[in-house]
């Protein structure tokens, strides 16, 4: 199965008037690297499910440990991580994290303990597909050949940063892991020349990162720490049972609950207006986006009550945006920038996250998506002051 980008061009391979012609760059003009890259994130996209045994390698010139992990993947935001083999005691063999839209438990046997953690306003990112689009921007690529990992045929790509600065964090492409590099007990000279290499292998038939390996060496190239991150048994939507993303602690464990459990999970606009004091609006969404899920959260006296409608592409779940109204305002309007909403004063934000706020007859509304800013305006311009 393989997963490539569609180049449309016209017939003859030229744009442009008779008396000069452009041409059409093709995949060929591409590094062979880039365009591996770029068929990674065209399947990262593209993919509903992921599962596989993951393999984590950490080595220092003192020491190696190695960790054996079965993940289980529905991007953006639901996850189950079961540790097989673990040397270590904060994440030991047993040890289980499971992340949905709402809540994220963490199981550890040792202590007999689950922590059930309630993000119900969470906003989630694709992480492994910002990092893909982050290599593919900051690094330079040499392909290295075929090489076999895990039974599987692979593409080596070694990668290296385009700016020299040595970052103390890498996001891995293999799992949704950041990579803190271990420079503390590195002593300063050695880090003054210190460079770290990338080496992705790239699945033949998935066009997906299958192996990872970064690598930190001193000036003269002796090695201070390596770390690789291989899947094996890599599936690309698979069939999942029902109930991966929600976890049922064990009988004898002890369980802490933290965050704020949300009043209610609605699936329609009704539904949320009857649990709450105020009116809702009814935004025009613009396509493809669609109602993913309404939350409605209390927490009174502090804070008030909020009311959010998270929307998304069915295509592409990552492209998310949300609106919400409470009854207590949370944004700081001289820290924005004021701008005119349908004849309303609004007050907008981007970077991260880009969105509009604005009060109006006692209740307080954003809209913001941190993917897609285009609709963002548009549908705060829906909802004006009803």
């Amino acid at each position: 199965m393989y997963r490539r980008r569609l180049l449309a061009v016209a017939a003859g391979g030229v744009l442009g008037p008779a008396g000069g012609c452009v041409a059409v760059p093709s995949s060929a003009d591409e590094p062979r690297g880039a365009s591996l890259l770029r068929d990674a994130i065209d399947t990262r996209t593209e993919l509903t499910t992921l599962a596989g045994r993951r393999v984590l390698t950490a080595e220092t010139p003192e020491d190696t440990s190695q960790r054996v992990e079965r993940i289980v993947r529905r991007p953006p935001g639901n996850r189950r991580t079961e540790i097989l083999e673990s040397a270590d005691p904060h994440l030991p063999t047993g040890f289980v994290s499971v992340t949905n839209r709402e809540v994220t438990w963490e199981y550890d046997p040792a202590e007999e303990l689950v922590v059930e953690r309630h993000h119900p306003n969470r906003v989630v990112t694709d992480g492994p597909r910002v990092a893909l689009e982050a290599l593919l921007e900051e690094y330079t690529f040499t392909h290295e050949g075929v090489e076999t990992v895990a039974g599987r045929e692979t593409h080596r790509m070694d990668a290296e940063p385009i700016a020299d600065d040595l970052e103390r964090s890498i996001e891995l492409l293999v799992g949704e892991t950041v990579y803190r590099i271990p420079l503390e007990r590195t002593e300063a000279a050695a880090l003054e020349s210190a460079t770290v290499t990338r080496s992705v292998w790239i699945d033949d038939e998935y066009r997906y990162p299958i192996r990872e390996r970064d690598v930190l060496r001193d000036g003269d190239g002796e090695l201070l720490h390596r770390l690789t991150a291989t899947y094996e048994d890599l599936a690309i939507d698979p069939d999942l049972e029902e109930g991966t993303f929600v976890y049922e602690p064990p009988e004898d464990a002890t369980v802490e609950r933290l965050g704020t459990e949300p009043t209610g999970v609605y699936a329609a606009r009704a539904d949320a207006a009857a649990v709450v004091s105020y009116d809702l609006p009814d935004p025009a969404v613009p396509d493809p986006y669609v109602l993913d899920r309404i939350t409605v959260v209390d927490r009174t006296p502090d804070f008030g009550v909020r009311t959010t409608f998270w929307y998304h592409d069915p295509d592409r779940p990552e492209r998310e945006l949300f609106v919400a109204v409470r009854d207590e305002r949370r944004y700081d309007p001289d820290a924005l920038e004021a701008i005119d909403l349908d004849g309303h004063t609004a007050y907008r934000r981007d970077g991260g996250i880009d969105s509009v706020f604005w009060s109006c007859e006692g209740l307080h509304y954003e809209v913001s998506s941190s993917t897609v800013a285009e609709p963002v305006r548009e549908l705060a311009t829906s909802i004006g002051c009803p």
